[in-house]
């Protein structure tokens, strides 16, 4: 690899889930505060960052085609940075199958990117997959500006397990960031103009850790520290584990008035000789025990969940009992997906692998079923008043779109800004959003 000018300009791309968002909007401010500035909308960058999702079948072969694409240029071809769980899964692979690429770097090491572009700069190859505990948010900068909706994590990697996901290897071992970071990291964003925190991780409701008092907390006791910083309106969380939920967090859904009406809670699967097959920890009974505890502490919470269909062996019987699942639950919104072998997972290597044209012909099936209880949720909250959370203008001329407190899209015309929160009345309901009348401006 030949030496280079130092890149001027970056850009990000971001796959995946919502803690693939925030590292890559950690990695802009990294790169920010080296100088490099964000390329503008049109322009080429010098530096592109592929921040790689591991969790769906064919991951990397997206990256290899957009590397591809991006060195397919008339002009100079952009240094390229692979980061993220493909970079951590298949980073030597990378490196072999890929010499358009300079620097491969893991999610926990991110926070090196500027001494790995150094090196590529000089003409080595640089690659760091180390997963150190934690170490890199010590190294990143402080949060500056912010949306009025943004992401914080708190908790990283995942001891579960199951046995069709690729984390436990990709993103390591259970890690909770400590309290005292959180705080600080939280009142910057409020400061930079969040007016919304939505907590992640991967099993987020596994977060531990002490308060300023010393006394040993869980997420509950998080969320209920964050409710007292002024500005900050709402709260939320995501991703939960069922086997981590706890009295205190069912709890906090009735007491805490900016702890959002929300919850996502994957099941995965109506069977329990499925879930057991896919190392899940609780029984379709258990996690329905469970729904029922936090509609009685919050009746009207909104619930949210993850399915997989077509894992190995799932019968039609185990299909149809997902689907009972889906309509017992009565979910706002969920995510479905055919089940993919992902390498070096035990699911990858059991027997009785699911036809595809059978996966598809259920996914269909599940989809249906989840978009009916989700039209019936939306079309139950016509008449409902409610303050809207804006982000962002809609297309037509004094449109604004913003969300729900159970996290529906919403549609409004009328006076406001980004970042008001504004009291509507539901009135109109679609499959995927609700049109609002506008009350009061509640606040700016």
């Amino acid at each position: 690899m030949r030496h280079r000018e130092r890149p001027r300009t970056f850009r990000v791309k971001s796959f995946g889930c919502q803690m693939n968002v925030y590292d890559g909007e950690r990695m802009a401010e990294l790169l920010a505060a080296e100088g490099i500035t964000p390329a503008a909308e049109g322009e080429e960058a010098e530096l592109v960052v592929l921040n790689t999702c591991h969790i769906r079948e064919r991951a990397a072969e997206k990256v290899y085609s957009d590397i591809g694409r991006l060195l397919k240029t008339d002009g100079p071809a952009p240094m390229i940075a692979v980061a993220g769980c493909v970079a951590q899964a298949q980073g030597e692979e990378i490196m072999a199958r890929a010499p358009g690429v300079g620097v491969v770097v893991g999610p926990q090491a991110y926070h090196r990117l500027p001494e790995l572009i150094a090196e590529a700069t000089q003409g080595r190859r640089a690659t760091d997959t180390d997963m150190p505990a934690a170490a890199k948010f010590a190294a990143l900068p402080r949060r500056r500006r912010s949306a009025p909706a943004a992401f914080l994590t708190v908790q990283e990697g995942c001891d579960k397990f199951c046995t069709y996901c690729v984390v436990p290897y990709t993103r390591g071992a259970e890690i909770s960031r400590p309290f005292a970071d959180l705080l600080e990291e939280a009142q910057l964003l409020v400061e930079g103009g969040a007016r919304e925190i939505t907590l992640l991780g991967q099993n987020v409701n596994a977060w531990t850790g002490e308060d300023a008092s010393g006394r040993l907390v869980g997420l509950d006791g998080l969320i209920r520290r964050l409710a007292r910083i002024d500005g900050l309106a709402r709260i939320r969380y995501t991703t939960s584990h069922p086997n981590d939920v706890t009295e205190g967090l069912i709890a906090a859904h009735g007491e805490v008035p900016q702890l959002m009406p929300y919850l996502h809670l994957p099941v995965q699967s109506g069977s329990d000789r499925v879930l057991k097959a896919m190392n899940r920890s609780h029984t379709a009974e258990s996690y329905l025990a469970l729904i029922e505890r936090f509609r009685a502490a919050r009746p009207d919470i909104a619930v949210s969940g993850d399915f997989i269909v077509g894992f190995p062996g799932e019968s039609e019987a185990d299909f149809a009992a997902t689907l009972s699942i889906v309509r017992e639950t009565a979910y706002a919104h969920a995510f479905s997906f055919k089940y993919s072998p992902r390498p070096g997972t035990p699911a990858a290597t059991l027997g009785d692998q699911i036809a595809a044209e059978v996966m598809d012909e259920r996914l269909q099936r599940l989809q249906a079923a989840i978009g009916e209880t989700q039209l019936a949720f939306n079309r139950a909250s016509v008449g409902r008043r409610c303050t809207v959370l804006v982000e962002r203008r809609g297309k037509k001329p004094g449109q604004w779109l913003g969300k729900s407190p159970w996290l529906q899209s919403v549609f409004f015309t009328g006076e406001a800004s980004v970042g008001d929160l504004v009291e509507v009345e539901l009135a109109q309901a679609g499959p995927n959003s609700l049109e609002g009348r506008v009350l009061e401006r509640v606040a700016a």
